[in-house]
């Protein structure tokens, strides 16, 4: 059971609700037959001998450290002759996971489109996840379905719960109607192999949600910011490793705000790309080498970055495959280091939720 002694975590409670709906909606879908079987899991022939590998928590699927985000060149309209190539070319890379959502790229969703123009010709090399943002069991429900559509598969193998930050949010998806029936229901209905939740604004909606369900795996922020503001390394972070969860980690470079080779755009373009977000005025400190190896050094299976071209692709995969462990040491100064630039490589945890 969570422990309540906490008055912050008595308030979250307070706020959120303490009672978890158990009763699933009836389909108002066409019922697929009862003897669905899900196929093996993807295996992807290269990964083995490119990367390093972890298990990705008790599901126990292989996968390699360096996984491929969905946003960057395959959230951008009308980028086809770009972006598929970049995922034709992870999978040659050896990278056995591929993370998308089905609001990456507006309501034309394209990035589930450029997914699926790979899977229809290799779906069982990856690892397949997508997300739903809707908090109903009925908006999920046309969401996993488009999902499928545009993904040309039949099942997927991690359906998660997008951008989990705030008591309400844990309230809507929990509450009877809630997303999390549509969850429950495709997992019951063999059409998503795991669950999950994502999230970078604050941990402690996260940590409710793990103790609400046991969610096989979690895509969170975690940086060499991390430390400085609302922390997910801290909490949220051991209590994932606890539950044997898989971990994936996002936000490496923080949209390159960490990094010295980013350089950054107009106060306008600053502020109209992440309403109310804070302000980056100058470059970063870290190398992505060092931004890539911070978060590799935790205690995750995999990080997911999004690409803009094949040859960014090619050297994040090398970074992978040269990887070693930072110490303890060089953790603490690349956190130190990351301080003076942390709130903007945080932006995603300051924005206004009301």
């Amino acid at each position: 059971m969570p422990n309540v002694s906490n008055p912050d975590r008595r308030e979250f409670l307070k706020k959120s609700g303490a009672v978890t709906a158990a009763v699933l909606a009836g389909s108002t879908l066409p019922a697929r037959a009862a003897t669905k079987t899900v196929p093996p899991l993807p295996s992807n022939p290269h990964t083995q001998t490119v990367m390093p590998t972890r298990n990705l928590g008790k599901t126990g699927y292989k996968v390699g450290i360096f996984s491929l985000g969905g946003q960057a060149a395959l959230e951008r309209a009308n980028n086809f002759d770009i972006a598929v190539p970049i995922i034709d070319r992870a999978l040659d890379l050896g990278v056995n996971y591929i993370d998308t959502s089905s609001i990456y790229g507006g309501p034309a969703r394209w990035s589930e489109q450029y997914v699926g123009q790979v899977m229809k010709r290799r779906r069982n090399e990856a690892f397949l996840a997508t997300k739903t943002k809707e908090r109903t069991r009925d908006g999920s429900m046309q969401m996993i379905e488009k999902s499928l559509q545009l993904l040309n598969t039949d099942h997927v193998d991690l359906w998660q719960l997008h951008d989990i930050g705030t008591a309400t949010d844990v309230n809507e998806v929990f509450a009877k109607g809630g997303a999390m029936d549509a969850l429950l229901e495709m997992k019951e209905q063999k059409v998503v192999r795991y669950l999950g939740i994502t999230g970078h604004y604050r941990p402690d909606a996260l940590m409710e949600c793990i103790h609400r369900y046991p969610f096989d795996c979690i895509l969170m922020a975690i940086n060499a910011a991390d430390p400085h503001h609302y922390s997910f390394a801290e909490g949220l972070l051991p209590l994932a490793v606890e539950k044997q969860m898989g971990i994936i980690g996002m936000k490496v470079p923080a949209r390159g705000r960490l990094l010295a080779s980013w350089t950054p755009p107009s106060l306008e373009q600053e502020q109209h790309s992440w309403e109310g977000m804070v302000v980056a005025t100058s470059s970063g400190p870290l190398k992505m080498r060092e931004a890539v190896y911070y978060t590799l050094s935790q205690p995750v299976s995999t990080i997911i970055i999004g690409c803009d071209s094949v040859a960014q692709l090619e050297e994040n995969v090398q970074l992978a495959r040269d990887f070693t462990p930072l110490n303890n040491q060089q953790l603490a100064d690349l956190t130190a280091r990351s301080e003076a630039v942390s709130k903007p490589s945080l932006f995603f945890r300051f924005y206004d939720r009301a």
